[in-house]
């Protein structure tokens, strides 16, 4: 049987680890060990650099400094996942990053939200000091499979292929409410297929 690594699965805003329960049996059903943290964004007033440093303490705690993993983040999860693996040094453990609806090149419905008190959704806007920093490190993702899920049809990551990296193998889906990029079960069985690969 082929060895598969634990896999980090990181929720996006508005959420908890419950946005994962479409999925997560099916992890339990290949054997495939996972780790669902719920993490306090505030409506979207805590920065994700503070939620990466609570992911990185909480993956120290469950995996130790060495350990090698897989990301799968949802949303801004996915951002969260790709800010740890730059800022943590994450790159050097980690075999693949899935990110799924993840606005890694801002989305519009950030755009008119102010900074104060709302500094998660913020570094979201197009064109952030935050994912330009991300933009300009990204070298450190050359060696981690990435793969990308989108809809054309995401009104919450608008427009929604602006969720891709500019690398990686990217995955369009038909589904038409974001959650559903998680909670549809012929998405669900393609990210299946791509953790199993």
């Amino acid at each position: 049987m082929k060895k598969r690594n634990p896999i980090i699965l990181i929720h996006g805003l508005w959420n908890t680890s419950s946005i994962f329960s479409s999925i997560t049996p099916q992890l339990d059903n290949l054997g495939i060990e996972y780790f669902a943290p719920t993490l306090e964004h505030s409506y979207g007033m805590t920065s994700i650099l503070d939620l990466t440093n609570k992911l990185n303490e909480l993956i120290l705690e469950k995996y130790g400094l060495e350990k090698e993993i897989d990301i799968l983040g949802f949303s801004m999860g996915g951002i969260i996942g790709r800010n740890w693996l730059q800022k943590f040094n994450g790159y050097k453990r980690t075999r693949r990053l899935i990110s799924i609806g993840s606005p890694h090149k801002g989305t519009l419905m950030a755009q008119f939200i102010p900074k104060y008190p709302f500094k998660g959704i913020s570094e979201m806007k197009i064109n952030s000091k935050f994912l330009r920093g991300l933009a300009n490190n990204d070298v450190f993702l050359n060696d981690i499979e990435c793969v990308n899920f989108f809809t054309y049809w995401d009104l919450m990551v608008f427009p929604g292929w602006w969720t891709n990296l500019n690398f990686g193998k990217r995955i369009s889906v038909k589904v038409y409410k974001h959650r559903n990029l998680v909670r549809n079960k012929f998405v669900v069985d393609k990210i299946i297929d791509e953790i199993t690969m």
